[in-house]
């Protein structure tokens, strides 16, 4: 086969087995066998004379050669998704298969709002919600948007910012009325504090500001979890003093199930984004999900230029 006769088809394909190091995870992706996925592979390799996957048990990974290949196959598809989406100005149907990781407070209250609003204005969408306060590999994952809080230390990632928001120190009613209320960031040490795990450990140490000066309290509890969702219903529940991202607890704390504290401090401030993978290609209906995210959020305040 002369690499001319190649069909876009065939260079998606390859690059999502690039993306996902699995040829059965890319098959299933584009809803083909592995058996036509790879002879599909085998084919490109016998149009350009080389080997472009290094092949194991467990995984496959690109060859110098294919590592070139994988680069000009993104700007061919991204060149021809462009095309689409000027063509198609004023027509534009989107369909397939989009991934998305949110956090679990937020996944299950303003950002699937947020998404059902995605889904109905492209109704040919199919959506998978990942629901995880940890951080997860994008590519293993196949997760197509990653929507994160906190600073960005992975340069693999490409980063939108969506939001800022202040983490905000809460109880119930019942907590405070059994336990009294902190006046001072120190008095926290006498409290049963709710903790989150973030990335790996357990939050412990909560940052205050006031008038320039910052102050650090290791606090203790009896309750910890890899799941943001869960601090907040032991803290609605009585059981504790939690520090959430405030877009997490806004209905909550307006609905007065809990209360913020020791509002005369400032807390850390958490920018939310959206990542991609660096150079992986972005669908045109993933591309319009990103867009749509930053749209809603900005209209929220608080967010600074996409």
């Amino acid at each position: 086969m002369n690499p001319r006769e190649l069909t876009l088809a065939q260079l998606e394909l390859f690059v999502r087995i690039a993306d996902a190091g699995s040829l059965s995870a890319a098959a299933r992706q584009l809803q083909l066998t592995p058996a036509a996925a790879s002879a599909s592979l085998k084919r490109l390799e016998a149009a350009f004379g080389t080997r472009l996957m290094e092949r194991s048990t467990r995984s496959m990974r690109l060859t110098t050669e294919g590592e070139l290949l994988r680069d000009h196959a993104l700007r061919a598809l991204g060149v021809m998704d462009d095309a689409q989406a000027q063509l198609g100005a004023g027509r534009e149907r989107l369909s397939g298969d989009i991934h998305v990781a949110v956090p679990s407070d937020l996944g299950r209250g303003l950002l699937a709002l947020m998404l059902d609003r995605f889904l109905e204005q492209h109704p040919d969408i199919r959506l998978t919600v990942h629901t995880s306060d940890q951080v997860q590999d994008l590519l293993r994952e196949h997760v197509d948007i990653a929507v994160r809080y906190g600073e960005l230390g992975d340069s693999s990632l490409v980063a939108r910012t969506l939001h800022v928001t202040p983490r905000v120190v809460v109880a119930s009613p019942d907590y405070l009325a059994r336990h009294g209320v902190p006046q001072h960031p120190g008095e926290l040490v006498r409290h049963n504090c709710l903790a989150l795990f973030r990335s790996g450990r357990a939050h412990l140490n909560w940052l205050f500001a006031r008038n320039g000066s910052q102050t650090t309290v290791r606090v203790q509890g009896n309750r910890r979890a890899h799941d943001g969702a869960l601090v907040r219903q032991w803290a609605l529940s009585g059981l504790g003093i939690a520090t959430k991202a405030r877009l997490d607890v806004e209905d909550d704390l307006r609905a007065g199930h809990l209360l913020p504290l020791l509002t005369d401090w400032q807390g850390e401030r958490f920018p939310l984004h959206a990542v991609i993978p660096a150079g992986r290609y972005l669908p045109l209906r993933v591309r319009r999900l990103m867009d749509h995210l930053v749209q809603q959020f900005s209209t929220m305040g608080d967010t600074p230029p996409a």
